[in-house]
């Protein structure tokens, strides 16, 4: 056989069989693969640029987002503060309004009815200005035909008990009218001083009368200050200036000038009850202790005159069935002023404090 019977080597390109990579192709892939890295090197910076901008684009967001809520809050302060200016306004002229307009007395013939309630004291609704106040308007009055005291008072200073009673006595001798004492709970000591002034007193069976008599109390801390080595260093110029101090002991000289005051203060108390009460008061010798009874014994001891409401004094004994009250209040544009005023400080300290710590 010849050789071109032979086989003969093929680069298979022609028959389609697979062979081997031309020399180009591997030449080819290395610069390709020389590249990659290249472009990869090449994006990176735009990568981060990119992300760089999409930060600082969420940064402008979110601070336009805030700018806008601070300023929405702004408005809205401003508003509340102008809306709330504007009610003071409001409220302050209904006040003054209220405090100087003229009202008209009743002209038909009525009961005036003077409240005497709570503690008798000089800033106390039951203060001696406040009930003479309405004393004197009652008074002057020529439709009120008589003046009740509605009390409920456990009682108080005796000065201004003592005020009240005195005016109370020459009212009554100038315009010529009654005064009446009507009892609801309680009306002892310093609120008895000021019902001594009316012509007579009601009560409630169960009410609480009496307790005529005079109290200083205090407390006393020397020995306690002994025991825990404290000493009390007062200087004085006078010889009783400290007299009373709760952390000086009391001498026997100092005691007794105190017990004197108090038993003469006692003294002008039952000299008013008897001058108001008359030969009605059977006296005993409980009946000026400081005891007190309810209003059964009191109608009982002369300290009261017979059981009975104010409606009942007014329709039975004056006569005069209407009860205008006279007593003086504060009216609602009044309280709502203080309390409004009260609000709007408070905001106002509270509202610098904030600008303080911002600024």
């Amino acid at each position: 056989m010849t050789d071109d019977n032979k086989p003969q080597p093929s680069s298979g390109a022609d028959d389609g069989l697979p062979g081997a990579v031309p020399d180009a192709t591997p030449e080819t892939a290395t610069v390709d693969t020389r590249a990659a890295p290249s472009a990869a090197n090449a994006s990176a910076p735009a990568l981060a640029s990119g992300s760089f901008s999409a930060r600082h684009e969420a940064l402008l967001t979110e601070f336009a987002v805030e700018y806008l809520r601070d300023r929405r809050s702004d408005r809205r302060w401003r508003s509340f503060f102008r809306l709330a200016w504007l009610l003071f306004l409001v409220v302050v002229a209904w006040t003054l309004f209220e405090q100087y307009r003229h009202v008209a007395p009743p002209n038909t013939p009525h009961t005036a009815m003077v409240e005497v309630r709570g503690e008798i004291a000089e800033d106390s609704e039951a203060s001696a200005e406040l009930i003479l106040s309405a004393v004197r308007s009652a008074f002057e009055d020529n439709s009120a035909q008589a003046i009740v005291l509605r009390i409920n008072s456990p009682g108080g200073s005796p000065v201004q008990a003592g005020i009240v009673y005195d005016e109370i006595k020459r009212l009554k001798a100038k315009h010529g009218k009654k005064v009446y004492a009507v009892v609801e709970e309680i009306c002892a000591s310093g609120a008895y001083y000021i019902a001594a002034s009316a012509d007579e007193i009601y009560v409630d069976k169960a009410s609480v009368v009496g307790s005529i008599g005079v109290l200083m109390d205090g407390f006393g801390f020397t020995g306690l200050m002994d025991k825990l080595g404290v000493e009390r260093r007062l200087l004085t110029a006078g010889e009783n200036k400290g007299m009373l101090d709760p952390f000086s002991p009391l001498s026997a000289k100092q005691r007794g000038y105190a017990q004197s005051m108090l038993d003469q203060i006692h003294r002008q108390f039952i000299a008013v009850v008897r001058e108001g009460r008359g030969k009605r008061l059977k006296e005993t010798p409980e009946i000026f202790s400081g005891l007190f009874w309810n209003g059964e014994e009191a109608v009982k001891l002369g300290l009261a005159d017979d059981f009975g409401s104010i409606d009942y004094v007014a329709r039975e004994i004056i006569k005069a069935e209407d009860v205008v009250d006279y007593t003086p209040r504060d009216n609602v544009a009044e309280r709502l002023a203080k309390r409004f005023g009260a609000a709007m400080g408070a905001g106002a300290v509270k509202a610098m404090r904030n600008l303080s710590a911002i600024h």
